[in-house]
Order: C-alpha cells, then sequence, then structure tokens
C-alpha cells in the first residue's frame, strides 16, 4: 500500500509538470481562462472500439480514467465502455461528434470515408513508426493538421497510444508470389486495405470481436490484426497456421482519443489540462507495454504453440511499395486535405528517415 501510495505521489507530480508546460503543444481548446471551481463535478462516457478491458488497446482507455478521476480528485469521472456496450465500434467518432458520448478511444483510420485524410494520423504503408510519428505530431505540424480536419466535426483529437510495427497478419494458405493474393479475403483496414485491394486482394473491414469467427469459418482466408500480444489474447492461432512479418501496413499504429469539442469547451481550466497530460502519459505508456509483451507473446507462439512465422517473400514487398504509391498519389490529386497533411508528413517523414539510417538503423545493423 506504502508503494502504491508513493507511485500515485509520483505520477499526481508528473502529470502536474505536463500541465504547466502543457506537453509541449498549444491548449486544445480557447477555453484558457476558465475557472476551476472545487465543487463542480463532471461525468463523461468514453466509447471505444474494442472490446472491454482488452489488453493493450482496450486498457489504454481504462488507464486513461483512472488518471484523470485520481488527478482530478473525483471533479472529472470517465467511464469506459467497450465496442457494442454503448455504440458498435466502427460508430464511436459519430457519437462523440455528436456529443451522445463525451469521449472516445479508437484508430483515425476507421473514419477514411468520412474524413477521407484521417488515416494519415494513425498508420500510412511503409511510412513512419511510432517514434516518428509521435515527434511529427507533438513536434512537428501533425496535431495542428489533425486538430483543423476534425474541427468541422466538433471533436478534439489527441494521440492515444501506438501498437508500434504490427505484424503483417495470419494466413490460411503460403504466400510464395504476389499470384497467392489474388482474391484472397484479408481482413485489413484503412489504406493498407486499399493497397492490398490494388494487388488483387479483397479487403474486408471488421471490428476486433468479429475477427476469431470470421477467420475461423473461412468468411475470410486472412486477417491482420496488432501482434503478438493481442492476437495470442485473441487466439487466432487457433484459426490459421502462417504469421507472417513484417507489418508494412501499419509501421507503428498511432491511436487516438476524441473529445466532443463543447464537453471539453466547458471543463474548468485545471480539468482540461488534466485530460491533456492523461493522454499524453497513456500515449507513452501503451507503447511501453507493447514493447515488453510482444516478444514474450511470440516466444509463447513459437514454443508452445508452434506457429510457423514467416517473413512476406521480397517480390510482395515490393508489388505492395509500387501499390502504395499508386494509391497514395491518388489520394492526393482527389482530396485536398488529404495533400496538403501528407505533403507535412512526407517532409518530416524523410527528414527523420535520413538522420535514422545514421542513427536507429545503423545501430540496429551493428548491434
Amino acid at each position: 500500500m506504502h508503494i502504491q501510495k508513493r507511485f500515485m505521489t509520483l505520477l499526481i507530480a508528473f502529470a502536474l509538470t505536463l500541465i504547466l508546460f502543457a506537453c509541449g503543444e498549444d491548449t486544445a481548446s480557447s477555453n484558457k481562462d476558465a475557472v476551476s471551481s472545487s465543487s463542480e463535478t463532471f461525468k463523461w462516457k468514453l466509447v471505444t472500439s474494442w472490446p472491454k478491458n482488452f489488453p493493450g488497446l482496450g486498457k489504454g482507455p481504462e488507464t486513461f480514467a483512472t488518471y484523470v478521476n485520481q488527478m482530478s480528485g473525483g471533479r472529472l469521472e470517465v467511464a469506459v465502455y467497450g465496442a457494442g456496450e454503448l455504440v458498435p465500434g466502427f460508430e464511436v467518432f459519430n457519437a462523440v461528434s455528436a456529443g451522445s458520448a463525451q469521449m472516445g478511444h479508437s484508430g483515425a483510420y476507421y473514419w477514411k470515408g468520412k474524413i477521407p485524410a484521417a488515416p494519415i494520423f494513425s498508420a500510412m504503408p511503409f511510412g513512419m513508426n511510432a517514434a516518428e510519428t509521435s515527434a511529427w505530431l507533438h513536434y512537428g505540424e501533425g496535431m495542428k493538421l489533425w486538430r483543423e480536419l476534425y474541427e468541422p466535426f466538433g471533436v478534439i483529437p489527441f494521440a492515444g497510444g501506438s501498437s508500434g510495427v504490427q505484424m503483417a497478419g495470419w494466413f490460411k494458405k503460403e504466400i510464395n508470389s504476389v499470384d497467392d493474393l489474388q482474391g484472397l479475403k484479408m481482413r485489413i483496414p484503412g489504406i493498407g486495405g486499399e493497397v492490398f485491394k490494388e494487388v488483387g486482394g479483397l479487403p474486408v473491414t471488421l471490428t476486433g470481436g468479429e475477427i476469431f469467427t470470421s477467420l475461423q469459418s473461412g468468411a475470410i482466408d486472412a486477417t491482420e490484426w496488432v501482434g503478438p500480444y493481442n492476437d495470442l489474447a485473441f487466439g487466432l492461432h487457433k484459426a490459421a497456421d502462417y504469421y507472417y512479418h513484417s507489418g508494412w501496413h501499419e509501421p507503428g499504429t498511432t491511436l487516438e482519443f476524441i473529445v466532443n469539442a463543447e464537453a471539453f469547451n466547458a471543463l474548468p481550466a485545471d480539468l482540461q489540462k488534466i485530460v491533456e497530460a492523461a493522454t499524453r502519459l497513456v500515449h507513452s505508456d501503451m507503447l511501453d507495454e507493447y514493447t515488453a509483451r510482444n516478444h514474450t507473446a511470440m516466444e509463447q507462439l513459437i514454443n508452445e504453440h508452434n506457429i510457423d512465422v514467416r517473413p512476406l517473400p521480397d517480390d510482395v514487398i515490393q508489388a505492395l511499395k509500387m501499390a502504395n504509391a499508386k494509391v497514395v498519389a491518388q489520394k492526393r490529386a482527389e482530396n485536398e486535405d488529404f495533400d496538403r497533411i501528407y505533403a507535412s508528413y512526407e517532409r518530416f517523414f524523410q527528414s527523420a528517415k535520413r538522420y535514422h539510417a545514421l542513427s536507429e538503423q545503423a545501430y540496429y545493423n551493428n548491434r
């Protein structure tokens, strides 16, 4: 108990430090002069696209709620709902925009039908990794552009965690060439799904809770989900024999917290800062958790379940790269927001990539 109290004291001190420095970014609200009222309380609903308490993805919103409830002394209470409890997983954005829930946790690529440029803020095939994307969001133009994109919908986005580089997915049959992708039904969302279609595959969009039964029944032939930690939890190794790497489609998937702008602006200034600080804490914590859990889960899949782990063939990767360039070019030509935001993303990416060739990549090659 003494250790828990000491941890909470340190946590609150850290959060307050983040609050004072505003996490290195501008506040998301114009309500900077709001006066705190120690007696006023707020109750929020947080809806998610994940099963309740699911490892990693589902833990993030729960951790956020705990941080906020405790740091605010109970003045802001956040109740978390899993996919389907209040709204379906793919209706999170609409619920937050309409104000039926004050907050949501999901992935921006799920809204590409409504907001074509949204996937840039989640995962771009062959794009930036988790650290690079987070740097673009918080120290480049990313967060400013993201908030501008969502503003017409009355929604404020915050980075809400990252899985790191994902796996290419689970397949019921071997993939030896691009020919093996022809007509293959695969659960794969976002721009990755459009790239997969370009090389002859048939992308299918499913929420996490639908994946196992669809793969087991043969409704789909393959699926990507996240990585060993989450894939093991879903038991995907029981429905497919081949596990391929690496995740060309999601090299550093960023999740999002989205907040109804009216609800956020109604908060006193100190509670707004607590919300901002708690999202940053969760954003960092989630990547740490995936980094810690993925490698042990992979060892379990290999050693206990005898899973066949393979790299995608080189010609498949090259075909996907060429298809990705075509899809991105088409999207830039068709949508002004996509073109403008992707230009910022690409500038940051190319600069980071040049430096990381001398630092991170060089170190990986040497160690």
